[in-house]
């Protein structure tokens, strides 16, 4: 049976009188890539940013390997985080912000690139292996973490090469081109060791040769690391080519689901995107 890396029930999330998303229950299993499309609006970085602590949802819960890390329900407003197999609300509650959903093994990237502009290439990388270190400030200051930083640094070189940034390690990642900073933003997540990766639009301002080396990319790290993929985007060629599955939203809610020839057939899909006639 395959493994359900990623469950959503009933994820809810309102600001005010706005209902971003409303009862979303998606699942996503190993190894697969999974879009989430939608008209601009439709709430699918909202959900994004339930799913990685961002947001705390108003109701409903995400599990990650088959163990709840978020959970909201207005009877109790019960919030649930777990490290390995160790449930640790048992002792107290821990909000689920986004550096402890990130160590349970969940990296993403954002619509808006959200790169350390001032830092180089390799520095950018070397700031998410940070992330799993296991130094403390007694063994910072003394030095005593140094074959840690070592290895650390050498994990970011072979990184960097394998993306094909390595010639860039030493430049500004402002210098950089707009598609060598979505991939260097990719490689940043990759360096926390994800489980499952999460792209917010990925090819957004991409040219088509650049979203047909970005879609190979993509599959290309899902391969190698062992990655399961949820992404957002509405470059639908790049959809197609490489989903597995689709999801599709609409004013926060889920509307269709199912493989890309399904979702391309089915009318709601399209009466979402193309509108409807008056009289329809």
């Amino acid at each position: 049976m395959t493994e359900n890396i990623l469950h959503t029930e009933k994820l809810t999330m309102q600001f005010g009188g706005v209902m971003a998303v409303y009862n979303l229950t998606i699942d996503v299993y190993k190894g697969e890539i999974v879009a989430l499309i939608g008209p601009n609006g439709a709430g699918k970085t909202t959900a994004f940013n339930c799913i990685t602590g961002v947001y705390e949802p108003t109701n409903g819960s995400v599990s990650f390997c088959g163990k709840t890390i978020v959970s909201n329900h207005p009877q109790g407003r019960m919030k649930k985080l777990y490290a390995g197999d160790r449930d640790i609300t048992r002792s107290k509650v821990i909000s689920p912000t986004p550096d402890k959903i990130t160590k349970l093994g969940i990296a993403r990237t954002f619509q808006n690139i959200r790169l350390f502009k001032s830092l180089t290439v390799f520095e950018n990388v070397l700031v998410a292996k940070h992330m799993r270190a296991k130094q403390n400030i007694f063994s910072a200051t003394f030095r005593l973490n140094w074959p840690e930083e070592k290895r650390a640094r050498e994990e970011c070189l072979e990184l960097l090469e394998e993306q094909g940034l390595l010639q860039y390690k030493d430049e500004l990642a402002s210098s950089l081109p707009y598609g060598l900073q979505r991939r260097l933003e990719i490689s940043r997540a990759l360096a926390t060791k994800p489980k499952l990766l999460l792209l917010d639009e990925p090819a957004a301002g991409m040219n088509p040769q650049e979203t047909q080396e970005l879609a190979e990319f993509i599959v290309r790290i899902k391969d190698k690391y062992d990655l399961t993929i949820l992404l957002i985007e509405h470059h639908m060629d790049l959809v197609m080519k490489i989903s597995d599955r689709i999801y599709v939203m609409d004013f926060g809610k889920l509307i269709a689901h199912g493989t890309p020839a399904e979702v391309q057939q089915n009318q709601r899909v399209i009466d979402a995107y193309l509108g409807v006639a008056d009289d329809a």
